[in-house]
């Protein structure tokens, strides 16, 4: 009488997804944006990737065993290695080792594991381990190699970004948007920046790629794309001296990253269409804000993190109705 037939309600049919097959779908979109980075940025990238990939898996097996003492490991399913690939992403390719196994520690270890691991976390774990490094090393996770160097890593070249130029020309240099690579470089990505997010071709491809699986949907990248092209321009339009053109901000920083990957995480996005537009078009606005009247030159980590924490509000308000429920007028 202990082993009780438990049935639950329909639909009874299977979609054939798991969380391992999406999150291996979301490596396997990352591969261009890699490939990229590898090209441009040479031995730096290849070490702070697998280094980063590395801490991150190690981390989480740990805590897994050790900590929260549970026998079944989760690293084979692919979110520990997301989140070291995307942490990686975040960086520049000439950061010190020990700097990124602190940072993949604060991922883990606090952005995922302290809230019970995959499914419980309110926050994108990469995004919380790059937000960590960049107050706490902020000259370190500034510093911005240049492109083409394969033979270098901790003394590499460094020069400025384009979003890095983009602050100084609203700060009042009439110069620094004239400095500018041109759109077909930022596209392609020929300028200094984080490892994954220099490239959008690349970034664009694995977005194509993963709507073409099903793995997410075109609600939150596009709300958010659309937001940026639509604020800049204007503000663009009303002085193009200190302002830089929406394609400049659509093909510059961490944008196409976040927007693709980050934002759409399952866990800290919403679940319903309605609020995933309104996240969208939030993190977007929020972004552009940050570019143009914040301190920091981007503003694309700060406004995911910042519309994380409001998901369960926006899951609440666009909540659907219950099949049969009365509506009130």
């Amino acid at each position: 009488m202990a082993n009780k037939l438990i049935v639950s309600l329909s639909p009874h049919v299977h979609s054939g997804d798991s969380v391992q097959k999406n999150m291996y779908g979301v490596l396997i979109a990352l591969i261009p944006a890699l490939l990229v980075s590898f090209y441009m940025f040479g031995l730096g990238a290849v070490v702070v990737t697998l280094t980063s990939v590395a801490a991150c898996v190690f981390f989480e097996w740990a805590i897994t065993k050790f900590i929260l003492k549970r026998e079944r490991s989760t690293i084979c399913d692919g979110s520990a290695v997301i989140t070291g690939v995307l942490l990686a992403f975040n960086l520049p390719s000439n950061l010190p080792l020990w700097i990124i196994i602190i940072g993949a520690l604060v991922a883990i270890g606090i952005g995922k594991m302290t809230f019970g691991g995959l499914g419980c976390n309110p926050f994108n774990p990469a995004l919380v381990g790059r937000i960590f490094l960049l107050i706490s090393f902020p000259v370190q996770m500034t510093s911005w190699p240049l492109v083409q160097q394969w033979g270098s890593y901790t003394d590499a070249q460094t020069g400025a970004t384009p979003l890095a130029l983009m602050k100084m020309a609203v700060k009042g240099d009439v110069n620094a948007l004239g400095q500018l690579p041109d759109t077909m470089s930022l596209f392609l990505g020929n300028n200094p920046g984080s490892l994954g997010e220099v490239s959008a071709l690349a970034l664009l491809l694995g977005l194509g790629y993963m709507l073409w699986k099903k793995i997410i949907s075109w609600h939150i990248p596009v709300s958010i794309l659309v937001t940026v092209f639509v604020f800049a321009g204007l503000m663009h339009w009303v002085d193009p001296v200190a302002y830089a053109s929406p394609l400049a901000h659509l093909f510059t920083g961490g944008l196409m990253l976040g927007a693709i990957f980050m934002a759409t995480d399952y866990v800290t996005s919403p679940m319903t269409h309605k609020g995933m537009i309104i996240y969208g078009v939030a993190i977007g606005f929020l972004t552009v804000v940050i570019r143009l009247f914040g301190a920091y030159p981007e503003g694309m980590s700060f406004a995911i993190f910042i519309m994380n924490a409001f998901t369960p509000l926006i899951n609440t308000y666009c909540k659907p109705k219950r099949f049969g429920e009365v509506v009130k007028k």
